[in-house]
């Protein structure tokens, strides 16, 4: 766009910008979202401006999708387990199978998870009395930052523990014998899960579990402990205005954060206002649907091709390391947005202990999101990874397969979605053990197939519990996918 002052009253930098915006010569600007027409220098009618009114509001939506995928994602997850399963603040639900867990971002097959999402300002302050065990697990807020682990990664050690959490702006009661817990959030995650190889003591520490308000402390009632049982559910974020909708449900229950103000204030012209019902108009509801729509696949391009520094796990390979920020979501100068839509996109929660630096406590996440080539993972070609001898691993090792489309574990309609150390599966000589994916069993492999879904493309975890120093020094070589011919 050229702009000309014919007389310049100034020089250096002021003198550039007052040749940008004084000519009134310039009637038409060519820019990314099209050509802006101009009279005497400013958007020429009440359409021009509508138009970029329009943009600016999608933009927002777009770039909101991503900043709002850690909250959103414990809210439909709180959603369902209230309406499906009539869950309570008090309640837990386990999920076992692999029917149990199709509605979860991520989830190992592996293991079985216990689960309560409370809202504190309906119990007060909570009592968690956590059992003694080979467990592993947290308590988060509803942004999916960790407050505290619990069991072998937690202050507790896995010796058990009495934990009181606080909801804010709730006053913190005197009592002794308790590990408080403060949050920033009204509503909190607390989950687990029993680690035992031997299902009779996994369910025995289950049992022990116990969660009630402080007030009943005196005569607490048992926890109620339910099952999906073949109830269809699912935890993933919704797409369209259903995104929007539980966005606006949860910021209506919480407090609005320091960090956030700022993104409060561009959801504003969208209709989206903590105390102010979210009825949007059919301008606001067409922006925001195509505002969810892209900014879920901003968020695909994201997850599945980070550009995050220092993600890949070795040179050369396509594994990568699925969490790459601080549990907090905070670096020094930045709330990390990015960082963090990577992973709550296709995962959901997080903990210190998820996040280990420390060799034989916690777990490890290797993500693969392509073959060796690096193109998709294909349901309908068959793939093999190379998992060499004797793992880093002191507890066991699995490969998990998710569909990309939902990321949840792949529902093949065979029950089989990841294979484990746990298994009797079939070594190669050496030790090693080779993982199928793929429509067609390998012959004589059959223990160590995990059928894919013709038409759908995949990814993998790879999960170590309790890494050992093989891993953190990058010398566990695990290859990458690569096309059986």
């Amino acid at each position: 766009m050229k702009r000309v002052l014919t007389k310049p009253l100034l020089t250096g930098a002021a003198a550039v910008v007052i040749a940008m915006y004084t000519n009134v010569d310039a009637q038409t600007v060519d820019t990314r979202i099209g050509k802006i027409e101009l009279t005497q220098g400013v958007p020429a009618d009440a359409a021009t401006v509508q138009k970029l009114f329009d943009e600016s509001d999608f933009q927002r939506a777009a770039q909101a999708y991503s900043w709002a995928l850690p909250i959103v994602g414990f809210a439909q997850w709180q959603y369902e387990a209230r309406t499906v399963f009539g869950a309570k603040d008090t309640d837990m639900v386990i999920y076992r199978s692999v029917q149990d867990k199709l509605g979860i971002l991520t989830a190992n097959a592996t293991t079985p998870y216990i689960i309560g999402m409370p809202d504190l300002s309906q119990t007060g302050p909570l009592v968690i009395d956590y059992p003694a065990g080979n467990s592993a697990g947290g308590i988060g807020d509803f942004w999916q930052r960790p407050l505290t682990d619990l069991g072998e990664t937690g202050p507790d050690e896995g010796k058990g523990a009495k934990y009181l959490v606080v909801g804010p702006g709730q006053p913190v009661p005197e009592a002794k014998g308790y590990r408080v817990v403060q949050s920033p959030t009204t509503n909190i995650f607390v989950a687990f899960r029993a680690l035992d190889a031997d299902p009779a003591k996994a369910n025995a520490l289950i049992q022990r579990f116990h969660m009630y308000a402080y007030s009943n402390r005196s005569s607490p009632v048992p926890t109620r402990f339910l099952k999906p049982d073949g109830r269809a559910w699912s935890q993933v974020p919704p797409r369209g205005l259903a995104y929007w909708e539980r966005l606006d449900d949860i910021i209506q229950r919480e407090p609005v954060l320091e960090r956030d103000r700022v993104m409060m204030g561009l959801l504003q012209p969208l209709g989206i206002e903590k105390g102010t019902p979210f009825a949007p108009d059919d301008r606001q509801r067409k922006i925001l649907e195509d505002g969810a729509q892209v900014g879920e696949m901003f968020a695909q391009a994201n997850s599945f091709n980070s550009r995050t520094p220092g993600t890949q796990y070795r040179p050369g390979a396509q594994w990568r390391y699925v969490i790459g920020f601080d549990p907090s979501q905070e670096s020094k100068y930045y709330t990390q947005v990015d960082e963090r839509a990577d992973y709550f996109y296709e995962a959901v929660t997080s903990s210190k202990g998820m996040a280990t630096k420390v060799p034989g406590v916690g777990q490890a996440y290797l993500g693969a999101y392509g073959d060796k080539a690096g193109h998709v993972l294909d349901g309908s070609k068959n793939y093999v990874v190379h998992v060499p001898a004797n793992p880093p691993a002191k507890l066991f090792w699995s490969v998990t397969v998710y569909d990309m489309d939902q990321r949840v574990l792949i529902d093949n309609g065979k029950g089989i979605a990841d294979k484990s150390s746990r298994e009797d599966l079939t070594k190669n000589d050496d030790g090693s053990v080779d993982i199928y994916v793929g429509p067609d069993a390998p012959a004589g492999r059959e223990k160590n197939w995990i059928p894919s879904v013709p038409g759908k493309a995949w990814f993998a975890y790879f999960r170590l519990y309790g890494p050992l120093k093989p891993y953190f020094d990058g010398d566990f070589a695990l290859s990458d996918f690569t096309l059986v011919r």
